[in-house]
């Protein structure tokens, strides 16, 4: 295990201490890259233009000609929480810009596989569609969109996944990170880009002329649906990033919400006055992407599209029962994870990486599963399961470690054996891939040896960074909710402290949590940690996170530990 603390640029401290901000919170953005007080400032007016995403002119005229001339646009979506969002905010964004109701496609992850496959180009022109849009996919739909246009469809493709050496032959490609793209957030997520080629859209009818008898309509209420996808998919959270996530943030906290945005947030127990951007990661994103997972990722757009509170309602309700079966299938999925490395013990200490599969896995949750190994172990992991309907294949999903590009392991192997493999992609931190099944055990043999290869051993060392200690006076419910107001995740890690406690008393609560009292000098705080039944010793250093416990209208500081150091 390897504490550190974050390093703090002390200009930046200054700066930001100038511009108003508390010695705590200067201290915490210095040290996570904020600089100038102008990052401060999360307000719309800054959000970056569309102008310079490639591509984006020819997309808002394709669907902005297909407003005017009132075509059938389908929509065809992943099926992820990423993906359902990005769908209900282009159906949501089309409606209100005039365009004829969209419909909207989403693959079955065990029938149809991921992207627009050929037939699901079909599936489209059956419809009766002239618009094929896709949304957090088919950057690598090569086949699918020419397939598309060969049935006579204009196809836009909106994605934010890195593409491969061929793109597809689409009328309009938006992607920030496709070639010549200067569009300067490269971690936009499908979400987002959906949402600025509405806005590119919304811009090139308004040169039309369109609102001179058409209300012009505001986007600003689909940013709920974007700080949901964007969190959910946990892309990097570079400012442009955090200002869509504050944005939507701001106007759950005051109520302006979809339906079903509200729905789920009853069922899952947060309170929207005190939202924050782990609560869209923790409670609201695994109850859409559950749904994908088990059923079908349908049911979840519809929730984010209904207006009907009593239909949003009953169906964030059947998404929370199927997160609970999910959370279910993943615990018996763990459990034989482990029995396997139990049996492989010495396999496992000398691996650089892990790679498992097991017919009894379920292909919707290996990557969930894959996230905890990796976790737990510190190795990037691979989780195998049999594709369904194909006992030939072999439907694989990975996670991985600072310092290991998944993606581009997975392309490594793929050009030294190309036939072992139908197809993969995904990020450096999180990708899939589909495997010949009689190619297992040499994949499985290959991994190891691509990772001992590119792998340091300091990498899989368990290792956390902290923001040091909190000061004395700094245990105040203000300065806490100061914290609990910013927006954190990916690439800009909530905080974390380090700090020796006083153990006053401990207990176990839930059967499976530690409860403890804790004081250090004159602070007194009640703590928590997750997934711990080992008592502490009376003197101990703990890594934590502050919070506020509110309960029946009562606010009381709390920490939650994550890990003692």
């Amino acid at each position: 295990m390897s504490v550190q603390q974050r390093p703090v640029n002390e200009g930046a401290r200054m700066a930001l201490r100038q511009a108003g901000l508390s010695e705590l919170m200067a201290r915490l953005l210095a040290a996570r890259g904020v600089s100038r007080s102008d990052e401060l400032d999360l307000s719309v007016h800054r959000l970056l233009a569309p102008t310079t995403l490639k591509g984006i002119e020819s997309a808002a005229q394709l669907l902005g000609q297909a407003v005017l001339s009132q075509q059938g646009i389908c929509v065809v979506a992943d099926y992820d929480c990423d993906g359902a969002t990005a769908c209900a905010v282009a159906i949501r964004g089309l409606r209100a810009l005039g365009a004829k109701p969209p419909s909207f496609i989403v693959p079955d992850r065990r029938l149809d596989g991921y992207g627009l496959t050929p037939p699901l180009a079909q599936k489209v022109s059956d419809l009766g569609a002239q618009i094929l849009v896709t949304v957090d996919n088919g950057i690598a739909s090569v086949q699918g969109v020419q397939y598309a246009r060969d049935l006579g469809l204009r196809v836009l493709v909106t994605d934010h996944h890195l593409p491969g050496a061929q793109l597809p032959p689409a009328d309009a490609i938006v992607n920030p990170n496709q070639p010549g793209c200067a569009f300067a957030s490269k971690h936009l997520a499908g979400v987002g880009v959906m949402f600025y080629v509405l806005l590119a859209t919304r811009s090139w009818l308004r040169e039309q002329g369109h609102f001179q008898n058409h209300p012009e309509p505001r986007l600003d209420g689909l940013l709920p649906l974007v700080a949901l996808g964007t969190i959910a998919d946990v892309v990097t959270l570079d400012t442009n990033n955090r200002r869509l996530v504050h944005l939507g943030l701001e106007r759950m906290r005051q109520g302006q919400m979809p339906a079903g945005l509200r729905a789920l947030l009853d069922v899952s127990a947060r309170d929207p006055n005190w939202l924050q951007s782990q609560d869209l990661g923790f409670a609201l994103g695994p109850r859409i992407n559950a749904a994908g997972r088990l059923a079908n990722m349908g049911l979840g757009i519809e929730c984010l599209l209904t207006d009907d509170s009593a239909q949003a309602q009953a169906l964030a309700q059947a998404l929370d029962e199927i997160n609970r079966e999910r959370r279910l299938v993943e615990d018996g999925m763990r459990e034989q994870a482990e029995a396997l490395l139990k049996v492989e013990r010495h396999a496992l200490d000398a691996s650089s990486a892990l790679c498992l599969f097991d017919p009894e896995f379920h292909e919707g949750v290996i990557g969930i599963l894959a996230g905890r190994l990796k976790d737990r172990y510190q190795r990037p992991t691979l989780v195998f399961a049999p594709a369904h309907g194909q006992p030939e294949l072999l439907k694989g999903s990975g996670r991985s470690i600072a310092g290991f590009h998944l993606r581009d392991a997975l392309d490594a192997l793929s050009k030294q054996n190309p036939d072992w493999m139908t197809q993969f992609g995904g990020h450096a931190m999180a990708a899939g891939c589909t495997l010949r099944a009689c190619h297992w055990i040499e994949f499985e043999r290959a991994w190891q040896t691509l990772a001992q290869a590119w792998i340091d051993p300091a990498d899989r060392r368990e290792q956390w960074i902290t923001d040091g200690e909190m000061a004395p006076h700094e245990w105040r419910l203000e300065t806490v909710a100061e914290i609990e107001r910013q927006v954190w995740g990916a690439g800009f890690a909530p905080p974390l402290f380090r700090s020796e406690w006083h153990v006053v008393e401990q207990k176990i609560v839930g059967q499976k949590h530690l409860k403890l009292r804790l004081r250090q000098g004159t602070v007194q705080v009640e703590g928590i940690w997750f997934g711990r039944t080992e008592t502490l010793p009376s003197q101990a250093q703990l890594l934590y996170r502050p919070q506020i416990n509110r309960w029946q209208g009562h606010q009381s500081l709390q920490i939650q530990i994550e890990a003692m150091a």
